[in-house]
């Protein structure tokens, strides 16, 4: 009773304060009103009418949720007094929490103030025409059967009627190609050397020797480095080919970018450098797009081709039984539309290769018996041959009848695939034309067909050498008022044969994609400090201080190294060790660079005498918390030594939401207090830094506190060594069935050894009670507070073999023996559980894998879900991949949703008429399974395949160690593993509202608190010490660059320093992109610990930074290529939901 009293007075208290700050809010207003009178009469302005009715407005929407606030206090009033009473009657388990309510006074809103207009969004039904095509309808038509078909083997077979080109003849565009893979068998520069600088040589030479051959070029990764040792006279050459038409750059990214396991900030910023580059240098602007290696291809990357304004694209690997389907419904051309898209705003002309591969003996036609004949590459002599062995033939007045019926009947075949009678036939392989005899030979024997061909009127066809936006340009205009179907979904996930499922890359080299996101989250950091600090350096004239042009090359080269490893053989895991080892160098050093990058502009941004700045790269202002030791190694926390002079601690936010964040620091002593830069003392937790499984260290000692910081701003706090009553130690307990643990010193931490592991162990926070067994150490229950519901949740560990026929898993492929087998050790497990004020934990050590549960002790988003960090080591296991499943109470049925590169939610379907290797998805950020009640979402911050093989279930690929090639050119197996960190965070949230159709919807959307979640877990903040040599420096008690938060559902993807047209420096402006998020609002939205709220997509430009003005602000295409005419200095931001856009800035 005397619980709830205490309670009833505190909801009361707040009730007070609510009415309170409404009655001054609304006094403010009415001051505001009277201050700003206009000429004699004093009347307002209309700008300040529109702004009071705004305020208003959003008074009202304050009060209607006034009630909503009380009854949650009045929930928590009942869930606090039911936690009390099952702390006391649960014998069995053991509660390991302390201070579980300690941060109660501390607590954000209790509800999320959102528009109500905002939730429309994802509430709206989804429909379609008739003809538009959804790939989830297509994926449960397919029998997904691979009977022969022929000559092409995978389709059926094409007649025509020799007539039917009479009225309107035939249009063949036979465009020469050359795929250039930045790395894979050789490194990106190997390649280069030997063959790429020969193949672009070649070019210009051959192009201007025969006008009427053309060649497209897609990566500027390597076009950039050949035209960096070209003189000006070849340089004005390419020019002019390129002005000619004779020369196009298709895509024009750094690289042809993967599309399942990159992230849409990467996938982005590699087309933003290539565009750049292409802008500076030869004032080119792609607008076809062309992606033939791709394994698979997704919807994401046709959103961000058609938001830079491009107007159609090609694509090739997809399974060949959708392609059998599309060819058959000749809907091989289409406008591929988003799927939350119910207008066409999203729509782009998209061409859909039909065949195997887009080698030559599979891009003529059907027959790639005949097709191969026609690849002059391959003439007797050479150093390749037609596997089919009917070499080709030399064209001469002797056989040119012949040869060109043979090609022309391949030519009409592939058309009639297709609705127009324009056809394409590309002209190439990977690293082709590096000789300039192919030239030669493919010039003057195709030429000869084609002038022999178009001089013979009845055979009605009219055959050339194009570019791929030759070949559009044609059919658009052929196709008139014809009307391509919309296609919506995406092309996941990739057969090229039998049952061989290109589900395996998902996973490959998990240590590198991991390490792939770490690079992004510090170059988005470094972007948006390097961009703030140099507005301010202007603003303070300091310019001639800052180095900005030597930090602007380590960003330069940060972007190149990162669109480097967006490659379709680089982050897939699909290169030769050696190659795998350079693009680990490229991204380990460009991490470190990058660091230096934060620290140079946090140095400026956080003093507080700007004339104090001296840059010295010698020796640093600040220095980072952890350093990793080379490419293939995890980091470590770096020591910071304390004394009793306070060191400042200066921690980065590098999201825009105000945040409160659990930060972890290493220093020399158990001693410590921590206070903020009002020297307001802060809670500490110090935790024992384990050396071993049972080993405490006696040099290192783990702080967490709880740091308060604003949207992207700095933060500063103060360490010091001594006593303090705000500073407690964690306790410890460790746990190995039937066996004995002898520990050593443990120094000032309380370590027991109990004899016996209870049933279960049970640690909670303010939001969550879990459950983990005590045998294994492993999750199995979650109850969610604000329902008092308990949920089955068990965490295993499973293996997965290969399969014993001939073709077995490789780099590329997943072929299981069957499912997979649970995880079985002879050897119990070590569990060690901690608990303190701050978060609790439970760390399984097994042989193979190290598994953590952590639960933050805090009312914020970071209490909200319940972290796992697996480290991962098979390298002594030979075919064998090592999963974690995830098995829950959730009635999912066959439907679980995957995201597409961190952009978007594609649900999915677990089909019994696939294999199971083929139920396996990329998943880039989160995958969620829900029932009528509840949503459960696995947040990863690596990309990894998974799936969800049975109801309530869903498992990750954490690693995979094959020992042989799986025959797709690579030429060996995944042998190089590493011990490798997984980070996941698990996230259960109620729902409130359910929509009846939604198992028919192919859309879904997370919820705000699940978006923000992943943000947090992809973004963590960065502490940095002040070095001990600068100790006396003066600083400012925080940074803060935002006037506030960004509304909830708006996420600044970048705001990236645009390079000067002239020299290698950064000009005075940046590229602000932003992306307004879809979410659900059918999640409850009681005690989620946000901090922010959501205006319709609607920002207004002068309250968005703090002491910065905005000079100057025009919208612009996705990658800076295009501005809309009439555009404008706007006075306001406005997103649609999903929208994905950028702006120029100039900050002063």
């Amino acid at each position: 009773m005397k619980l709830s009293r205490q309670f009833t007075v505190f909801g009361s208290a707040i009730f007070c304060v609510v009415v309170f700050s409404l009655y001054l809010m609304l006094d403010h207003l009415q001051l505001d009103n009277t201050k700003n009178p206009k000429g004699a009469g004093g009347l307002l302005q209309k700008g300040q009418l529109s702004i009071l009715q705004e305020k208003i407005d959003h008074l009202e929407r304050l009060l209607s949720e006034n009630n909503e606030i009380i009854s949650n206090i009045r929930d928590s009033v009942i869930n606090l007094s039911e936690s009390v009473k099952d702390g006391k009657g649960n014998p069995e388990a053991m509660n390991l929490s302390r201070g579980a309510f300690s941060e109660l006074l501390a607590s954000p809103p209790l509800v999320i103030p959102v528009d109500a207009e905002d939730c429309h969004f994802a509430a709206k039904s989804y429909s379609k025409a008739s003809d538009d095509v959804q790939m989830l309808d297509v994926y449960n038509i397919l029998p997904f059967d691979n009977p022969d078909g022929g000559v092409w083997k995978q389709g059926f077979d094409i007649s025509y009627d020799e007539h039917e080109w009479d009225n309107e003849p035939l249009q063949v565009f036979v465009v020469p190609h050359s795929h250039n893979d930045p790395g894979w068998i050789k490194t990106f520069d190997d390649y280069y050397r030997d063959q790429t600088q020969h193949i672009l040589n070649n070019m210009v030479v051959k192009l201007l020797e025969e006008e009427k051959m053309k060649m497209i070029w897609s990566e500027i990764s390597y076009f950039s480095k050949w035209w960096d040792s070209i003189d000006s006279q070849k340089k004005d050459a390419v020019k002019r080919l390129i002005e000619r038409g004779q020369l196009e750059i298709a895509t024009g990214g750094w690289v042809m970018t993967d599309e399942a396991s990159t992230h849409y900030f990467a996938m982005i910023d590699q087309l933003l450098e290539g565009h750049q580059w292409l802008e500076k240098n030869l004032g080119v602007k792609p607008k076809t797009g062309w992606a033939v290696d791709p394994f698979g291809h997704s919807s994401t990357m046709a959103y961000i081709l058609k938001r830079s304004g491009f107007s159609s694209m090609l694509i090739q690997r997809v399974h060949y039984s959708v392609k059998k389907y599309f060819a058959s419904h000749k809907t091989l051309e289409f406008f591929w539309r988003q799927n939350w898209d119910q207008s066409s705003s999203t729509d782009i002309l998209c061409h859909m290769m039909p065949f195997y591969s887009y080698d030559v003996p599979h891009t003529c036609g059907p027959d790639p018996k005949i097709c191969c004949q026609f690849d002059f590459k391959r003439l007797p002599g050479g150093r390749i041959n037609c596997p089919w062995r009917v070499p080709p033939e030399a064209i001469h007045d002797g056989n040119i009848q012949q040869r060109a019926h043979m090609i022309l009947d391949q030519y009409r075949k592939k058309s009639k695939l297709f609705k127009t009678k324009v056809v394409l036939v590309p002209l190439g392989d990977d690293f082709r034309y590096n000789e300039a005899s192919e030239w030669d030979q493919q010039f003057q024997n195709y030429q000869k067909l084609f002038d022999y061909m178009n001089s013979h009127p009845e055979l009605h066809v009219k055959a050339q050498f194009g570019t791929i936006s030759d070949y559009f340009d044609a059919l658009n205009k052929a196709a008139g008022p014809l009307l391509f179907p919309n296609v919506s979904g995406d092309f996941f996930t990739y057969a090229d044969r039998d049952d061989h499922y290109w589900s395996g890359y998902f996973t490959s080299r998990p240590f590198y994609k991991r390490l792939d996101r770490v690079l992004e989250s510090h170059l988005r950091a470094a972007e948006i400090l390097y961009s703030l600090a140099l507005a301010n350096i202007q603003k303070w004239n300091k310019m001639s201080a800052f180095p900005s042009s030597d930090t602007y090359k380590l960003l330069t080269e940060a972007r190149r190294n990162l669109g480097l490893f967006q490659h379709h053989d680089a982050i897939t895991g699909t290169g030769k060790d050696w190659v795998v080892v350079d693009y680990g160098t490229r991204l380990f050093h460009s991490i470190m660079n990058l660091k230096r990058v934060i620290i140079d502009s946090a140095h400026f941004l956080i003093l507080k005498d700007k004339d104090d700045y001296k840059h010295n790269p010698s020796n640093l202002f600040l220095q980072m918390d952890d350093v990793q030791p080379s490419q293939d190694a995890l980091p470590h926390k770096t020591i910071l030594k304390l004394s009793t002079e306070p060191r400042s601690l200066v921690v980065y936010n590098p999201t825009e939401q105000d945040r409160s964040a659990v930060v972890t620091v290493y220093v020399n002593t158990p001693r410590v207090k921590v206070l903020t830069a009002l020297g307001q003392p802060v809670k500490v937790q110090v935790s024992a830094v384990w050396e071993e499984t049972i080993t405490v260290s006696k040099e290192a000692f783990q702080v967490s506190f709880v740091a308060q910081l604003s949207a992207l701003g700095l933060g500063v706090y103060q360490l010091t060594e001594g006593t303090d009553m705000n500073t407690h130690l964690a306790d410890y307990n460790l746990y190995k069935k039937g066996g004995s643990l002898v520990l050593s010193t443990s120094g000032p931490f309380k370590l027991d050894v109990p004899q016996n592991n209870p049933i279960n162990f049970k640690i909670e926070n303010p939001h969550l009670q879990l459950w983990c067994s005590g045998s294994t150490g492993l999750l199995e229950k979650v109850k969610l507070k604000d329902d008092s519901k308990e949920h089955h949740v068990k965490v295993e560990f499973m293996w997965y073999g290969t399969t014993s026929n001939r073709d077995k898993s490789g780099a590329y492929l997943f072929l299981p023996d069957g499912h997979a087998k649970p995880y079985v050790t002879s050897e119990p497990p070590i569990i060690r559980v901690s608990t303190g004020p701050l978060f609790s934990e439970i760390t399984s050590t097994y042989r193979h894998f190290t598994h953590s549960l952590r639960l933050y002790n805090v009312q914020e988003v970071d209490g909200q879900s319940l972290e796992i960090s697996n480290t991962v080591d098979i390298r002594g296991e030979r075919n064998c991949e090592i999963a974690m499943r995830i098995t829950s109470d959730i009635n999912s049925k066959d439907r679980f949703y995957t995201d597409l590169n961190g952009f978007q939610i594609q649900p999915r379907r677990t089909l019994s008429t696939l294999p199971l290797q083929a139920n396996f998805y990329p998943m880039t950020t989160m995958v969620y399974i829900q029932d009528e009640n509840v949503r459960m979402t696995l947040h990863s911050a690596q990309s990894l395949g998974t799936a969800s093989l049975n109801p309530g279930q869903l498992e990750v690929i954490m690693d995979r160690r094959l020992m042989q090639d799986d025959n797709r050119g690579l030429g060996q197996g995944v042998q190089d593993n590493k011990i490798t960190a997984n980070l996941f965070r698990i996230l259960l949230e109620r729902r409130v509202r359910v929509d009846e159709k939604e198992n028919s919807q192919p859309v879904s959307y997370p919820s705000l608190l699940s978006h923000i979640s992943s943000l947090y877990l992809n973004h963590p903040v960065i502490p940095m010490a002040v070095n001990k040599d600068f100790g006396a420096a003066s600083l400012v008690s925080e940074f803060r660059p935002l006037a506030s938060s960004m509304p909830c559902d708006l996420h600044v993807v970048n705001l990236r320093a645009i390079q000067s047209k002239e020299g290698v420096g950064p000009s005075d402006e940046a590229a602000f992109i932003l992306h307004r998020k879809g979410f659900d609002c059918s999640f409850s939205s009681k005690n989620t610990g946000l901090l922010c709220s959501t205006t319709r997509g609607k920002i207004p430009v002068n309250k968005l930074f703090n002491e910065m003005k905005v000079q100057r602000i025009t919208p612009v295409s996705l990658s800076l290529m295009h501005t809309p005419q009439g555009s404008q200095n706007k006075s306001e931001i406005q997103l649609n939901p999903m929208e994905i856009s950028t702006f120029r800035i100039q900050l002063r």
